[in-house]
């Protein structure tokens, strides 16, 4: 009966507990700021050991200690920082990311088994946690959601266990804050940043999204990979920063200038220019000069050079010769005087006339 009592009142306390945290997720929790210690896979304050091939997505730090065993075979994709000043400021930065998170309130008190829980965003409190199974987080549609999980104690997880995600979560944003040590088992599929007062221990294939942060002791690998988590921006940001940007920018520019430059620019200058300059040169030139050279020479020349010609010479030339024929000369001796002074005056008469005509048509 004692074993049948104890299973329902742990399942009545973890149902409990789930109602209780719906309630204490309902304002949106803040993430908790790495600093610098965010740029390491690996981090910690006497050493570093490693066994077998393991991958570090990011960099691998200690300070501060100064050495790191296994590397290689262990692979490390970004630096190695053995007891320097870039170690060291990653460390003072995990003491202020731990002390941030072990100091949130207000936070839901949880059972020390989470497999089989699904939680939703918020902190919970627990005074040693264990993992076997499946532990859900539901980010409820919020996928910069924050989980920080306060232990006071030890992290310890079974063997195959795994921590997952429904509705959009990100596992950038889910703290580990464990006050004494961790313990990731064998073949466990584990998310976060634990950040561990004294050490991280990850057996053989044991996988990490996040980082394993320790502050005082060692961490110690066996064939593991750790990736950085995937930071996925809360679903208010994006509203705010494409809606104020792309309205005011391209509204204003675009605006001012086009209208002011077209319209001063091609009107002033195509009007001006094809007015005055076509009009004066074809009209001045083309009437002045075809009227007075056609009309003066043609005019003068044909008339006077056929007129007076031919009625000169035909005139003057035949009329004397006729008159003064023989015919009548010898029975009439006194006329040939008067006719002669006739013929002078009838000469004297058509020349006059001639030449009046001439005046009247060069005048006309």
């Amino acid at each position: 009966m004692l074993p049948a009592l104890a299973a329902v009142t742990a399942g009545c306390a973890a149902t409990a507990v789930l109602v209780l945290s719906g309630t204490g997720a309902s304002a949106q929790v803040a993430p908790v700021g790495l600093g610098t210690a965010a740029n390491f896979s690996v981090l910690a304050g006497s050493t570093v050991t490693n066994t077998g091939p393991s991958f570090l997505g990011q960099s691998l730090g200690v300070h501060p200690g100064n050495t790191t065993p296994g590397f290689p075979p262990g692979l490390v994709a970004g630096e190695v920082h053995r007891g320097n000043a870039v170690a060291l400021q990653a460390k003072n930065d995990l003491t202020t990311a731990y002390n941030d998170a072990a100091g949130r309130t207000p936070f839901t008190n949880l059972p020390s088994e989470l497999g089989g829980a699904t939680l939703i965003p918020g902190v919970y409190r627990i005074a040693a946690a264990q993992l076997t199974g499946t532990l859900t987080l539901d980010t409820q549609g919020e996928p910069g959601a924050t989980f920080i999980f306060q232990i006071d104690s030890t992290l310890i997880t079974a063997s195959n266990s795994s921590v997952v995600f429904i509705n959009g979560a990100s596992p950038c944003n889910v703290y580990w804050q464990v006050g004494s040590s961790a313990t990731i088992g064998t073949g466990t599929r584990f998310v976060g940043n634990i950040l561990a007062q004294t050490s991280i221990t990850m057996n053989t294939g044991a996988t990490l999204r996040g980082r394993a942060l320790a502050r005082t002791g060692a961490v110690t690998l066996d064939t593991n990979t750790i990736t950085a988590p995937v930071c996925l921006p809360p679903t208010g940001t994006p509203t705010a920063t494409p809606t104020g940007s792309p309205t005011g920018q391209p509204t204003g520019t675009p605006t001012g200038t086009p209208t002011a430059s077209p319209t001063g620019q091609p009107t002033g200058t195509p009007t001006g220019t094809p007015t005055g300059t076509p009009t004066a040169t074809p009209t001045g030139t083309p009437t002045g000069t075809p009227t007075a050279t056609p009309t003066g020479q043609p005019t003068g020349t044909p008339t006077s050079s056929p007129t007076g010609q031919p009625t000169g010479a035909p005139t003057g030339a035949p009329t004397p010769t006729r008159t003064e024929l023989p015919v009548t000369g010898a029975s009439g001796g006194g006329a040939v005087p008067v006719l002669t002074a006739l013929g002078s005056v009838a000469v004297a008469t058509g020349a006059a006339l001639l030449l009046l005509y001439r005046r009247r048509t060069f005048e006309s």
